[in-house]
């Protein structure tokens, strides 16, 4: 990996984690944080499956070690990057990357949480306790990522990508 990846790449992490300071909602069982789902969907869109996931990864490490996720935010945000990262590199369709971090995150992250947070965090829920959260939390910031990728798409930011 080049130095202006793994640049870009911290510089995501950042964006992500600062946003989930300021940017939460609370949804129920769990809280939303959009910032870190537009994040996974501009990195796929920008930097592709390899690099969206490790972004998204170590964003959720942040958050938990800073207290501003729970271990919930590793299934949630990893899951989702990958399939926006997957659907874009297979459809170059900018909103096929948002409906990608939808499923991943609101459909199958909120099953994979439940006995994830059985094992790891010792809560009985049942299995759609988490969906509500995570749908919400991965359409709105899926939109928002959608949007910042489609004004990105041609500026001479997005044209660097390319090089990468």
């Amino acid at each position: 990996m080049s130095v202006r990846k793994l640049t870009v790449m911290a510089l995501f992490v950042a964006i992500a984690v600062a946003g989930s300071m300021f940017v939460a909602i609370p949804t129920g069982i769990a809280r939303a944080y959009p910032i870190q789902h537009a994040v996974n969907v501009v990195s796929a869109i920008l930097l592709g499956p390899v690099p969206a996931v490790v972004i998204a990864f170590v964003t959720a490490l942040v958050r938990i070690f800073t207290g501003t996720g729970s271990l919930l935010a590793i299934p949630g945000s990893v899951i989702g990057a990958f399939l926006a990262a997957i659907a874009y590199k297979y459809s170059h369709k900018v909103w096929l990357a948002g409906i990608g971090e939808v499923i991943g995150t609101g459909v199958i992250a909120s099953l994979v949480a439940v006995p994830y947070a059985k094992i790891l965090m010792g809560t009985s829920v049942t299995a759609l306790a988490f969906m509500p959260a995570f749908f919400v939390s991965s359409a709105i910031g899926a939109v928002l990522g959608v949007i910042i990728a489609v004004s990105l798409r041609n500026t001479v930011f997005a044209k660097r990508f390319e090089t990468i």
